[in-house]
């Protein structure tokens, strides 16, 4: 499957394959997610690349920013010497979920004239349609990290609030000093409320 966005000055420059997960515990359960990332290898074959290096080294490395990634960072460098025809993800969202980042490597790839490739595109950032379509799937992939982090929040919180409204009221029993033979029972502010609701 040939497009007419990868000509021969591309193939002659080898393919960079960028395989990333986000935490640890995707690397170790998310195997199969791994599978495809690394079989995007054949879709770089099938477009024509016989070089291919595969950066792998941001396994269990979070997109968002915040850490360095050592194979994000080595990608782009490449990019930018011109060695690089196409770097290729499973989704462009695995590349950077930041704006800096996202940005810096499409100005990057527009500068030295290498395509971005996913399991459904070409991405030709020459194109200005492709351009802004690539800026537009930035933005998306940051607006979705906030999502998930006011998600995270408010479950946080809203777990946080449960278990405080959850707390079982307490009854304890203890002599007093009028009569030290019987006991009486006090029951907490918590518990008389609940008792009056």
């Amino acid at each position: 499957m040939i497009s007419d966005k990868v000509r021969p000055h591309h193939l002659e420059r080898k393919a960079i394959l960028y395989v990333r997960q986000s935490s640890a515990h995707q690397v170790l359960h998310n195997r199969e997610s791994s599978a495809l990332q690394y079989a995007m290898r054949d879709r770089l074959t099938a477009l024509g690349w016989l070089e291919i290096e595969v950066i792998d080294d941001d396994l269990g490395r979070s997109a968002a920013g915040g850490v360095q990634r050592a194979g994000f960072e080595r990608m782009v460098a490449e990019v930018c010497l011109g060695k690089v025809g196409a770097v290729c993800a499973r989704q462009v969202s695995r590349f950077a979920r930041n704006s800096r980042d996202w940005q810096q490597l499409i100005e990057m790839c527009r500068v030295v004239d290498t395509v971005l490739v996913d399991q459904e595109t070409i991405y030709a950032p020459r194109h200005g349609n492709d351009r802004l379509l690539l800026r537009l799937k930035g933005s998306l992939n940051e607006y979705e990290l906030d999502l998930l982090r006011q998600r995270s929040l408010s479950a946080r919180y809203e777990l946080g609030d449960q278990t405080k409204q959850h707390k079982l009221p307490t009854v304890s029993r203890h002599a007093t000093s009028t009569n030290a033979g019987s006991a009486r029972s006090t029951i907490s502010s918590d518990a008389v409320r609940l008792i009056r609701k």
